[in-house]
């Protein structure tokens, strides 16, 4: 199946570079995945417009025979940027693990280090692999915060922390030393130079006219405040009673049932009604107060929660409306055959909220299978994130998408496997 092939950027000891990155692709029976370069060295270039160059009248390198290729050359530089999900700054990694693990640290951490191992892969770095297997967290960034929560947690990032501080120069040398620039045509580098000038002589003048209407909206703002301030003495809307406690009813739809449950997150980790992994549903929302109203739930993860006694005064006295609201509504029906028709056929919303939904779960039931599974170097985590963040310079992914469906399904079947319906 063809795939994308990406600009990615990356930030090395010799200055930021641009390259062209091509994700695992799967072609006669086989896995494959490959950087712009030619043997053992990989092709670097100090702006977009040296990359158009090249790849617009480069003949022979490693990229030529991907399924995707004939499509590159005829791109403009605007679409050979890096996006901002695909700029790596590889110098920066001592800094953020300095950090606390925090959510976003442990992200922007985990993908340097998921290109660093494709780095290390494709190029036979074995340095690399040597450093990123010397310490437990860097094979658990997947997993986000929980990885690294108590005491156990906290002994992953201080040893991983401490491996980036004595040994990531190693990383860095071991790449550094592997990217060169090759020589590019000088007439289709001027053509190239000239256009990436242009697009950023746009970019400026956007950015100008939107400080200027930025202007124009604190003006209005400025003379609407007394009316405002009339509106500030008036009682805010109730926030509702699971607002108040924290915990939200959810409601899901699969191809055969329809479940409510609830869920809350404590520390930003999802805490479902359940234990050991298993996840109580119940097919109607009266059922679901009569199970909490009957005390028989003991042992069950939801009960740790602070205000879970108010729950169960509500529950108990009749009281307890379990309201869900549309946000919390997920729907998994349908999905693996709008993901085989491909992307234009997916609706986003529902595809966010049930990779949410199915991620949420496998991070409070400990399983990293799903986080592997969605990750950007597998055609199914390729495919989601084109739809969930799409990107004009991103090249379309290519039918069939029959892989992608059969992992999103062994995906959905893992967590109804996981739903203990009453």
């Amino acid at each position: 199946m063809a795939q994308d092939i990406v600009p990615i950027e990356l930030g090395l000891p010799q200055g930021d570079v641009v390259t062209l990155w091509a994700p695992r692709w799967r072609e006669d029976g086989e896995d494959w995945e490959a950087f712009l370069g030619d043997e053992d060295d990989l092709y670097g270039f100090p702006d977009a417009a040296q990359l158009a160059a090249f790849v617009r009248t480069a003949e022979e390198h490693d990229l030529t025979d991907h399924p995707a290729w004939p499509v590159v050359p005829k791109l403009s530089v605007p679409e050979l940027l890096p996006d901002e999900s695909h700029q790596f700054d590889l110098v920066g990694v001592p800094e953020l693990a300095a950090e606390d693990p925090d959510t976003w640290t442990i992200d922007e951490l985990a993908g340097i280090v998921a290109i660093v191992r494709s780095l290390a892969d494709v190029c036979e770095l074995d340095a690399v692999n040597d450093v990123l297997n010397a310490a437990e967290g860097f094979d658990l960034l997947d997993q986000g915060t929980f990885a690294f929560s108590g005491r156990d947690g906290e002994r992953r990032w201080t040893e991983l922390a401490t491996t980036i501080v004595e040994r990531w120069d190693e990383v860095l040398d071991a790449i550094d030393e592997v990217v060169v620039t090759p020589d590019v045509d000088a007439a289709a580098l001027e053509v190239a130079a000239e256009e990436l000038a242009a697009f950023q002589a746009e970019a400026e003048e956007d950015a100008e006219a939107v400080a200027d209407e930025d202007v124009e909206v604190l003006d209005a703002e400025d003379s609407d405040a007394d009316s405002e301030e009339e509106d500030e003495d008036a009682e805010p809307e109730p926030a509702g009673f699971w607002a108040e406690v924290g915990i939200d009813p959810i409601k899901i739809i699969t191809d055969g049932s329809e479940y409510y449950t609830l869920r809350c997150y404590l520390d930003d980790e999802p805490v479902f009604l359940g234990t050991g992994g298993k996840i109580d549903v119940f097919t109607s929302a009266r059922a679901l107060g009569r199970y909490i109203a009957s005390g028989e739930l003991d042992g069950n993860d939801l009960t740790e929660v602070s205000t879970w006694d108010d729950v169960v005064a509500k529950a108990t006295d009749g009281t307890l409306d379990v309201d869900v609201h549309i946000d919390n509504t997920y729907v998994l029906q349908g999905l693996a055959d709008d993901i085989g028709e491909g992307p234009n056929s997916i609706d986003p919303t529902q595809l966010d909220l049930a990779v949410e939904l199915i991620t949420d779960a496998a991070d409070w039931a400990g399983d990293d299978s799903v986080g592997e599974a969605l990750s950007e170097s597998e055609s199914l985590g390729w495919l989601i994130s084109f739809v969930l963040r799409p990107d004009p310079t991103r090249l379309v992914p290519s039918a069939p998408f029959d892989a992608e469906v059969e992992a999103w399904q062994k995906l959905v079947n893992a967590f109804e496997d996981r739903l203990n319906a009453h």
